[in-house]
């Protein structure tokens, strides 16, 4: 079931996205950065100030009591794209991937969008991760044409979009 993220899942959350990023971001961001800086405990305390500070909407998904995967939505962050309602992350431990998680957290996020009045979602994609972006395209999401540099990591994000309704 997919519901809010509370204090009491943070610990869970950080450790699915240190290991998500390990995992799609492995020879596409540099070892240095997925395995000496980012870390679980500093992911903790941006997820608990994420939660309690800025009440972010941050989602989980949970299975017999086990946190499978996270992602944060909103309004679109982008300029361009005021209107439009934003996929801002979305992670499923790579332990349990391939069992349909993903789709759900999708599914949930585009309900959410439509009960919130939105007509279409966003979404950011490193251009290099296949594997994201050949999920997302199956989910019925397409490039936007539009791509930005990330400074941070010398690679390239691309945008995908979906009208919903």
């Amino acid at each position: 079931m997919v519901r809010k993220a509370t204090l009491g899942d943070v610990c869970r959350i950080a450790e699915i996205h240190v290991m998500g990023w390990r995992f799609a971001y492995r020879n596409l961001i540099s070892d240095d950065y997925l395995f000496k800086t980012m870390n679980v405990p500093d992911r903790i305390n941006a997820f608990k100030r994420a939660i309690s500070e800025r009440n972010e909407d941050v989602y989980i998904f949970e299975e017999n009591g086990i946190v499978k995967a996270f992602m944060i939505i909103g309004p679109c962050r982008d300029a361009d794209r005021t209107s439009s309602f934003e996929l801002w992350g979305l992670y499923v431990d790579p332990f349990m991937l391939r069992n349909g998680i993903g789709t759900k957290m999708i599914n949930y996020c585009e309900q959410r969008a439509r009960e919130l009045g939105y007509s279409d979602v966003v979404l950011w994609v490193l251009e290099e991760n296949l594997i994201g972006r050949n999920f997302y395209t199956k989910m019925g999401y397409e490039f936007a044409g539009t791509r930005k540099y990330l400074d941070k990591f010398g690679l390239y994000e691309v945008r995908y979009h979906k009208t919903i309704g």
